[in-house]
Order: structure tokens, then sequence, then C-alpha cells
């Protein structure tokens, strides 16, 4: 959600601040300020600040720049308070300035006892509470060592937090509770960040604070302490990530320029995972029989929880295995009775997801395998699981996940073929016709990818619409939901995703002439039943619009307003090739209304807080 970042160093920080915060754009933000000492000033905290986006912040900063090697600075997602100037990041005082990912859940009470201690609060902000109450302990004498150990303890809920100290250029402070916060290592300088590719630039190496860790970071290094307060050490990681990951290249939009990389990123991830000579899957080792798994249980947030769903679907058909997939936000409140020894398959692109990870917890206390599908191999959810297999998509900037969606897919598709093999629910041969299918992938990526025309035409009609209905069925059913989250996420026109045969049971009294209706409808064993659907939706005066392959097209013809014909795959694949025109087509909308592609309004990349 925000992003953290704090420099320690021998340059001016600002501008390396700034930058930074701009690579952490992607997860989504409304406000944003920096932080540095002013050597000029004896080393005084001293403060730009500005709403909407960071453009707003330059011209703040060029019109007041700010002096000083050490500096901390934040993008703000709003939660307690509006995105104004005064609720920006950072705050504090003239002792102590703080940035906050995350939300402190007893702010209310600490902020009355502060107040009752006479500390005046000039913000909407829990994060003001933190300030606050290392102020209180500042003024009372206490180092800043001392004031960090008797305030992080005070804090409840989740929370990443870096802290600067006026007086003392050669020291920050970072503490991390249920939010992700990574300390950089330089070469006689020191990062803090929310993640590692807000410090790509300065540095790879990269130590991440374990769940009630806090750190004193200087130039010379960083000492570690647990949630007793205890010193630790924390293993220090080089991560793969480089400052030239994030360019648009000639891609108007990042989005855009995502969804092109589809075809090298299906590559790398399937390399990784099928041996191309056997057309075998060759997992990496597992700490677990996945001939023993009696259930497996999904649990995922928003895109990534499609990519589940249709992983369920394989599960079952293929590798017959009961499967649940369950979105995270409402996982662990149902408290499901779980038998020991079953598997929690976890999916996120960042690894970070608030919900997730306590869906991941909650399956521990369950004793269940845990197996996670990130993109980010330092993450905590990577660190947490048993297991870990890996997309390899790269940074996905844009907030509107794409290529680490297929990417997913790709995964699971892969692991399901194991998991049918390891149980005996797929043969040899069958699964080599499978690994063979999802092999091609790539390659039909790429041929939708180099004919954007009709989608781009298609996206004239779907502009003025104010709902649009998307159907599929089975393991399709899911790219439907995904086609209309892409459409909501992008261009703000109501869609909803429904399960084809499920429309006559409400949805087809939305139906008239002014209602799209777009069929995710490969050929295959199911086609037939979908296309009845469609019949009865044209019936009642929807534009049918059709995803199909070329015998779907032509069956179809007679009804659709509008077809896309899409490369001939074994229905096995479907789901993954099929969700990378149904994400064009909201690109194409969104950039016809001159939304803002990349970063939507309201969302965020990476959501760390419930």
């Amino acid at each position: 959600m925000c992003g953290i970042v704090g420099i320690i160093g021998a340059n001016p920080a600002a501008p390396l601040l700034l930058d930074a915060l701009k690579r952490l754009e992607y997860r989504g933000y409304d406000s944003a300020g920096i932080a540095t000492l002013d050597p000029c000033q004896g080393f005084a905290l001293d403060r730009r600040r500005a709403a909407g986006k960071l453009a707003n912040l330059v011209e703040v900063l060029e019109a007041a720049p700010l002096a000083g090697t050490t500096g901390i600075g934040h993008t703000r997602w709003a939660t307690h308070g509006a995105p104004t100037e005064g609720n920006a990041h950072p705050h504090g005082t003239a002792r102590v300035a703080v940035v906050h990912n995350g939300i402190i859940e007893n702010h209310v009470e600490l902020k009355a006892e502060l107040q009752a201690q006479g500390q005046v609060f000039t913000t909407e902000t829990d994060t003001e509470t933190v300030a606050q109450l290392l102020d209180l302990h500042l003024a009372a004498g206490l180092t800043p060592e001392q004031a960090a150990a008797a305030t992080f303890p005070r804090l409840s809920g989740a929370y990443a937090l870096a802290v600067a100290f006026a007086g003392h250029p050669d020291l920050m402070i970072g503490a991390r509770h249920g939010a992700p916060l990574a300390v950089g290592f330089g070469d006689d300088e020191m990062f803090l960040g929310s993640d590692a590719l807000a410090l790509a630039p300065l540095t790879q190496r990269i130590a991440y604070l374990d769940d009630g860790d806090w750190v004193m970071v200087t130039r010379a290094g960083a000492r570690f302490h647990d949630h007793a307060g205890r010193e630790v050490t924390r293993e220090i990681r080089r991560t793969q990530l480089t400052g030239a990951a994030v360019g648009k290249g000639n891609h108007r939009h990042f989005m855009h320029k995502e969804l092109h990389e589809n075809p090298a990123v299906l590559g790398d991830t399937l390399h990784q995972m099928i041996n191309p000579d056997t057309r075998s899957v060759a997992l990496p080792p597992l700490p677990f029989d996945l001939a023993a798994i009696s259930r497996i249980t999904i649990s995922a947030c928003g895109s990534a929880l499609y990519a589940g769903q249709v992983a369920r679907a394989w599960f079952e058909t293929i590798a017959r295995v009961p499967t649940d997939a369950d979105v995270a936000s409402e996982f662990r409140y149902r408290a499901p009775p779980m038998d020991k020894g079953g598997l929690g398959l976890l999916i996120s692109q960042s690894g970070e997801t608030a919900d997730t990870l306590a869906a991941l917890q909650y399956m521990r206390s369950q004793s269940q395998h845990v197996l996670s599908v990130v993109n980010v191999a330092e993450s905590s959810m990577a660190r947490a699981s048993d297991a870990v297999l890996q997309t390899i998509a790269g940074p996905e900037i844009s907030v509107a996940s794409t290529k680490a969606f297929t990417a997913q897919l790709v995964v699971l598709a892969c692991f399901a073929l194991a998991v049918g093999r390891a149980r005996g629910a797929v043969s040899v041969a069958e699964e080599q016709r499978l690994a063979a299918a999802l092999l091609e992938v790539p390659g039909r990526a790429a041929e939708i990818l180099d004919n954007e025309g009709p989608i781009r035409r298609l996206a004239a009609r779907i502009l003025e619409a104010r709902d649009v209905l998307y159907l599929g069925r089975n393991s399709c059913f899911p790219i439907a939901m995904e086609g209309a989250l892409k459409l909501k996420e992008l261009s703000y026109i109501h869609a909803e995703g429904y399960a084809a045969g499920e429309m006559k049971h409400g949805p087809i009294a939305l139906i008239d002439r002014n209602v799209p209706v777009i069929a995710i409808a490969p050929s295959g064993p199911l086609f037939e039943k979908t296309a009845s659907n469609l019949q009865e939706a044209a019936a009642r005066g929807g534009q049918i619009i059709v995803f199909s392959d070329a015998e779907g097209a032509a069956k179809l013809a007679g009804i659709a307003a509008e077809t896309v014909i899409l490369p001939a795959v074994d229905p096995f694949v479907a789901p993954i090739l099929y969700a990378i025109p149904v994400q064009l087509l909201a690109y194409h909308v969104a950039v016809l209304k001159g939304t803002d592609v990349d970063q939507p309004r309201n969302l965020a990349k990476s959501v760390t807080v419930e």
C-alpha cells in the first residue's frame, strides 16, 4: 500500500528519496512527503509534503529545496484522515519524524493518553500517535534507542515504521509488525525501504526484518532487535532487482508494456518448471509428499484469487484432489476446520498482502503444509512458507496485475500436473500432452499481442456502456471475473463476471440492447452449453461479444455483434491465453476514456492492511 524509503548517505538525500518514491508509485498513493536533517540548521528536521501525485511534491521541492544527506520519504494511501497535505507523511515534531505503512489500531487510546500529558496533535492520522509517543520519551531525556524501545511495545496493529531524529544525522530506526520493511546495505551508506524495488538503484544487498523486529541503522551498518528487544542477526541477501527493471520502453503505459512481456514471462516461468525434452514437470524439492495430500485449500485476494479458482478446476479435474478456493479476507474469520496434513496454497504477486498472510498463519495453526506462489522470492509470504513456487514475472509496476496473473496460472497448471502424476491420476503420456500444450502458450500469446487491432476497435463499443456482463464456464468462469475486474479497475465501468449457466438465475434481468455480454468461449467440451446461454442473451437484445477460436466463432457468427478470434489451444491452457485479451480490452477502454491506467483511483498495488 504506502511506500517507505530512508537514506543515510554522503550525497544529497532529497533527490534520491524522490527517485525512490517514484519507484513506489505502483503501490498506490494519494499524497507524498520527504523530511531531511538540515546540516545548516544543526541537523534540525525539515520537511516538504504535498497532496496528490509526486509531480506536486516535485513542485514544492523546486520552490523550497531540502538540504541534508539523511532523510525519510513516503507515499501515502489514505486510511485515517483525508488525503491532504496536512495528513501527508512524514509526521512529527521538532525532535522526531516518522513515516508509516499500516494501521495503529489503538491510536485513539494512545492519543487520549498523550493529550492528557500535554502532547499537541495537528493531524487526523493514526501515525501521529507514534511520533508524539516518541517525542514524549525524547522530551523526558531518553535516547532515540531508548525512546524506540519504549514506544514500539505500546503499538497495536500492523505497521512498518522509519524514524529520523533531529540532531542525529547518522541514525535511523525502523520497525516492522505485520507490514514489510527492508534494510539496504551500501558502501558507507545505508537505506530503509518498504520493498527491494524502492532500493534497487541504490543497493542489491538487502536484509528483511522479521515480524516484531526493530532496527537501528547507521552509516556503519545495522543492529537488529527482535520483539523482546534482544539483539539478533538477519541474513543479508542479494536481490536480483536492478534500476533498469522498471522503464516503460516504447510503451505509453506500464500496463501495456507488461502485457507485451507475457510471451517472455510465460516462457521463463515454464522453463523453470517443465523439462522440454521429456515434457515433464520438474518441481523444486518439496518438504512434503504430494501423493499424501488429501485436500488443497487455496487462499488469495483479487486477481490472485481468480488464478486460484482456475487452479481449483485443474486440481479437481486433472489431479483429482478436493480443493477449496477462498478469498483471504474472509478465510480466517470463518475459521474452517482443516484436517492435519492438508496443503495450504497461497497466491500473491507481492507476497506481502496482509489478508493472505493472515490466512497463512491460520493454516499454520491448523497443521497444514504451506506452499506459496509468489513473484518476490524475498517476500514475507515466501519466507513464512514451507516451500515456494516462484513466478518469473519481474517487477510489475501497473497497479492492475497482468503478466503476474498469467505467470501464476502457468505455475499452478504445472503444479496440478505434478500433483496428478504423484497421485497416479495423470499418466506419463497425458502429462506429456498437457505439458506440450503449456509450452505452446508463449507463442500463442505473442500472436494475440501482435494483433491488437480487433481488441482496440472493440474497446470503442464498450466505451459508453454503463454495465457489462462477462460469461464463462468451468476454468474460464474465473477469467470472466478477471475481465470484469479489470474493466472496473481501469475504466470505472460497472462490470460483473458470471458462470454462464448462472445468467438466467438473475443477471438476465439486466440484459437489453445497451448491455454488452462478453463471452469467454473457447471451443471444447462445454462450448455448446455456453453457446446456448448466449442465444438466450441475444434473444433479449444483448450485444453479444465473443472471445473464441475460429471454430467457436463460426458457430456463433449468427448472434455475435463482435468476435475476437484467438488461436486454437487445448482447453487445459485456454484460461491462461484468454486472460490476455480480456485484460488488453480493459486497457484500451481505459485509454479511450482517459483514465489513469497505471494508477487507477483509490487502488493500491500491495494491500498491506486489512
